[in-house]
């Protein structure tokens, strides 16, 4: 034989139909075992590989999994958050090593998402990156779980199912922030970024900031906050607005890497110069981040991990099988937006 092997090869072998074949791979009552047996056994000594397509047919499985962004407010048309692009490769690598094609959309083109994806068989699971507003999102999670979807999400709680939330560790971040201006020797500080519910992520960096600088004598009271979602002109407008209100702060902590980027150039528009009249931390580490005037100091998010633990899980779920790991630890990445200890004397 001359070739890759075939449904027909094997079935001229047997003495039957290619379609008799194709029932017995798939494992159809409709074969008596007898047959069945005789056709694996033909099908393994020519090496035949059954394509996955037949694979997936046999298991009820697409062998796709869907990934849905939420549409995010950006400078440019994608609509995409900068810091979801370079977890959409990890993503995307760790579909294709276990086998699996990704099928990429947007969450709002449809509310029936598990009619749209899984119940209609066009996935295996969902994957979902960006919720908006939390206290809004928190339905649609409530309508996946009661059609039994399987799915995993990025950063969003879902209630009473803690293991199908892939996260960092946010609190640990807002304290690994506040520790790094402390140890530089700022005494005065600020917050921009959502400090509710709407965003339990911002939320969570906000309370490990506070955490730290309360442990060090710098109660709450003492840090403002002003609302800012995750886009550089909201840091913009939400600095302008920390300024009309007359506060001065030496260190300002934002909840995202676009928030730090506006705020850096409000910052610059008010004359003043990062980091020697004020010190700025991001959240994230998106490509950007290392590009800013001056380099952002940030927590680094792993997106190479989170990609993996996204689609491990949800095959994990799909499987039926238990799932051990859901936090991600996040670390300090020091560049020159907070300057030195010389720097922080600096208009004291």
């Amino acid at each position: 034989m001359k070739g890759k092997a075939t449904s027909f090869d094997i079935a001229y072998l047997a003495g039957v139909s290619q379609s008799t074949v194709s029932r017995a791979l798939r494992d159809s009552p409709a074969v008596n075992q007898e047959t069945k047996d005789k056709i694996f056994a033909i099908a393994k000594q020519l090496n035949y590989k059954v394509d996955k397509n037949a694979s997936n047919l046999r298991k009820q499985r697409s062998g796709t999994l869907a990934l849905l962004l939420f549409e995010d407010p950006t400078v440019d048309d994608s609509q995409i958050n900068p810091f979801f692009l370079s977890m959409l490769g990890s993503i995307t690598r760790a579909c294709t090593k276990r086998g699996h094609d990704l099928l990429i959309s947007f969450q709002q083109l449809s509310n029936d998402w598990h009619a749209d994806y899984e119940d209609s068989k066009k996935a295996d699971g969902i994957i979902l990156l960006g919720y908006g507003d939390y206290i809004d999102y928190e339905e649609k999670l409530q309508q996946l779980l009661a059609q039994q979807t399987h799915f995993v999400c990025w950063g969003a709680q879902v209630e009473g199912h803690p293991e199908f939330t892939i996260r960092s560790n946010n609190r640990e971040g807002g304290r690994q922030a506040a520790a790094h201006l402390l140890s530089l020797g700022y005494r005065s500080f600020a917050f921009i970024g959502i400090a509710s519910d709407h965003a339990p992520e911002f939320f969570q960096r906000f309370q490990g900031y506070l955490e730290v600088l309360a442990e060090h004598g710098i109660p709450p009271e003492q840090v403002p906050q002003f609302d800012a979602i995750s886009t550089e002109q909201a840091g913009y407008s939400a600095t302008q607005q920390l300024f009309a209100a007359g506060h001065r702060p030496r260190a300002i902590f934002t909840a995202s890497d676009l928030i730090a980027i506006g705020v850096i150039r409000a910052v610059q528009a008010a004359g003043l110069r990062v980091p020697e009249d004020v010190a700025v931390v991001g959240f994230d580490d998106i490509p950007m981040a290392s590009f800013c005037t001056p380099p952002l100091t940030t927590i680094q998010q792993n997106t190479t991990l989170a990609g993996e633990m996204l689609v491990v899980n949800l095959l994990k779920l799909i499987a039926q099988e238990s799932i051990s790991q859901t936090d991600i630890e996040p670390k300090m990445i020091v560049r020159r937006s907070c300057g030195s200890p010389q720097t922080a004397l600096i208009g004291k």
